[in-house]
């Protein structure tokens, strides 16, 4: 990890005024010479942080049977079946599960029915469920989606994602920064030629540019 990134979180951490809430550190990406009107450059991606996030992810699990009763211990919600056909019905309660999730995970064999009810509510918020295999762990699943964050430009040259809460340490948050910058590099079709800037900031602090 560059020692660059390190001093970034450091003075964005330092500069920072002091507040009565814990705030969430951003990180700020400007792209380049990329045309972001054709999808396949667009960054979508979902990406592991090392450090964790820092701030609590909602996790809702569609499933039934075994898998259900052992996603009620690490899953903020547990939905059935039953639950996708009656969310199809309210649109309002279905947008706002929507709006308040930051990852859906549903058995494989619920994801037609969720595309038929739901998609159109999830599909264009970027929250269609990470399908669960017969041979997927759902607790293993769950808890690692505790620690991911989706990195999304859409059409937008600039767009931000998080990286930490500013009690974490400035290693600690250099190493999620170090994580992306490698996943952005490896992704874009001219590797780092397409990324413009970085910077990184806290809620409500300044921004600090990113050397990496």
């Amino acid at each position: 990890m560059a020692d660059d990134i390190v001093q970034a979180v450091s003075r964005a951490l330092d500069e920072a005024p002091q507040r009565n809430f814990r705030e969430t550190v951003d990180l700020a990406i400007n792209l380049r010479d990329l045309d972001l009107n054709d999808p396949s450059n667009r960054v979508d991606e979902s990406i592991v942080l090392p450090s964790g996030t820092g701030q609590d992810t909602k996790i809702v699990v569609f499933a039934e049977g075994e898998t259900a009763l052992r996603s009620e211990d690490v899953a903020d919600q547990v939905l059935s079946s039953d639950d996708i056909e009656e969310l199809g019905d309210d649109t309002d309660a279905a947008k706002d599960l929507a709006d308040e999730t930051d990852f859906f995970v549903a058995e494989a064999p619920l994801m037609q029915d969720i595309g038929r009810f739901l998609g159109t509510v999830l599909g264009p918020r970027g929250k269609m469920p990470t399908p669960l295999q017969p041979d997927d762990d759902v607790v293993e699943t769950v808890n690692r989606m505790k620690n991911t964050v989706q990195v999304r430009s859409r059409d937008r040259r600039t767009f931000h994602t998080r990286v930490g809460a500013d009690d974490m340490s400035a290693e600690d948050i250099a190493d999620n920064v170090d994580v992306i910058i490698r996943r952005l590099e490896a992704d874009l079709e001219k590797g780092p030629l397409n990324i413009d800037t970085i910077f990184v900031k806290t809620t409500m602090g300044p921004a600090v540019e990113v050397n990496a």
